[in-house]
């Protein structure tokens, strides 16, 4: 990368950690040194690791209220800013999993062009690498071999928490916040900057960002790095990393690079999962078949007390260890999918409960987390994988990780990292996987090292 500055290039907040985990894969790989931190670092933190030129944070925003955003976002937005970026960037999922009440992107929008003096927000969530277009503002995402308009998709449409029933990204942000309007960013109005509507220049401009080819995506990386000074901070999944990537090549900013080869297979693995995607559930039936053994947790302890959430935590780390005992990695698991009847005794219990469902999410992560933390103390396995988006960010904290790097890659959105702690963790290989991201194959790919293929 070009040393033309030190300042850094970019600063994220990833809204949960497998999205965060993205930004930083599609960074490094790229060659442009870069860190995700588990909490918000202080420049003296930053300062240890020379060289960086991008830093992020993750967090569980996608599925917390807006309520927890005021009293969180503000003070992780400031401490980016005091690393003074050029672009600040608010990651989000490439599915726009969010809703007014649920990681509410709008609330994000507002609290931080509150804090920012900025023009109007680009929004860029399509990512072509990945299977993610938008097209004359309505987003859709590849399922398999076919591609589905984000509100007809057979995972999104049917998530468990923000189902998606808009496929416009500007009206599905709209309304999460009586303050923004929206319009929509093509590659044809080239690099003039976003205009502010003169109808009501009170309220905050978001421009939804048209992509669906290299040539869209280098366009949009060009409206990004061109019009930083007046629009410095940007909403979008790691789409907006690939787009500037892919502008700072085609401009010599940046050397193309050669990605890290495979980590090499390792001696022992450990899988928890709490995601109900169809996606993880072909994965899951995989492993069962090719040398893992998939380990059920009950996730209707979580609705109960501290008791029954222990009790199972035991069992769980009980056959575990037993299975590595006898030379098999244990998978762990809450569902097979959206379909398994544990998906339906889990919400009937959770309803039944009378807790909020966040809340009973943080405990069952929180819980996957300890059962895999244990097993990892026990033994000398020095490889994990979390899977689910929000279960990463419950259970990553759980190992007294401050940071991450990226080691090695597989698909977009889902490599090899390694662990940066000052206890037992510090060195851990982690894979971080959302719930419809990797091949059916994933965990083994995994546990080889990752590489690409």
């Amino acid at each position: 990368m070009s040393k033309q500055s030190n300042r850094l290039l970019l600063a994220w907040y990833g809204d949960d950690f497998t999205g965060a985990a993205a930004v930083m894969e599609v960074l490094e790989f790229s060659g442009i040194p870069s860190m995700l931190f588990l909490e918000a670092p202080t420049p003296e933190q930053v300062s240890r690791y020379e060289g960086l030129r991008a830093v992020g944070i993750a967090s569980t925003a996608r599925a917390q209220t807006p309520d927890w955003m005021d009293e969180n976002l503000p003070s992780a937005f400031s401490a980016l800013l005091a690393l003074d970026p050029q672009l600040l960037h608010y990651k989000i999922c490439s599915t726009l999993d969010s809703s007014p009440e649920i990681g509410s992107i709008g609330r994000a929008i507002e609290i931080a062009t509150d804090l920012i003096e900025t023009g109007p927000v680009p929004l860029l969530v399509a990512a072509p690498q990945m299977q993610r277009y938008q097209v004359f503002g309505h987003l859709f995402a590849g399922h398999g071999t076919e591609v589905y308009r984000l509100d007809r998709h057979p995972v999104m449409a049917r998530h468990p928490v923000t189902p998606m029933a808009e496929s416009d990204v500007g009206r599905h942000v709209e309304a999460q916040s009586d303050r923004l309007t929206a319009s929509v960013w093509s590659q044809d109005m080239g690099t003039q900057p976003l205009a502010i509507d003169p109808i009501d220049p009170n309220r905050i401009q978001i421009t939804t960002m048209d992509c669906m080819d290299a040539s869209s995506e280098a366009a949009g990386g060009r409206m990004l790095w061109q019009n930083r000074e007046t629009s410095r901070f940007v909403v979008g999944s790691q789409g907006v990393e690939f787009a500037l990537v892919r502008h700072w090549i085609e401009t010599g900013m940046l050397t193309p690079q050669e990605p890290p080869a495979s980590a090499g297979r390792c001696d022992g693995m450990v899988t928890i999962s709490g995601s109900v995607s169809p996606t993880t559930a072909e994965q899951i039936g995989w492993s069962r078949h090719n040398g893992f053994a998939t380990i059920r947790f009950d996730p209707t302890c979580a609705c109960g007390g501290e008791q029954e959430v222990g009790a199972e935590v035991n069992r769980v780390i009980s056959a575990s260890l037993d299975a590595l005992s006898n030379g098999t990695d244990p998978l762990i698991f809450t569902a097979e999918g959206p379909d398994d009847p544990a998906t339906a005794r889990f919400n009937s219990a959770a309803q039944r409960s009378g807790k909020k469902l966040p809340d009973i999410n943080r405990v069952l992560g929180d819980a996957l987390g300890k059962t895999l933390e244990q097993i990892l103390k026990r033994t000398s396995v020095r490889r994990a994988v979390i899977s689910g988006g929000d279960t990463s960010g419950h259970a990553t904290r759980q190992l007294d990780i401050f940071a991450l790097s990226a080691l090695a890659p597989t698909i977009p959105g889902a490599s090899l990292f390694k662990a940066h702690a000052d206890g037992p963790m510090d060195g851990l290989e982690l894979a971080l996987k959302g719930g419809q991201m990797g091949s059916t194959d994933y965990f083994d790919w995994i546990r080889n090292g990752g590489g690409l293929r």
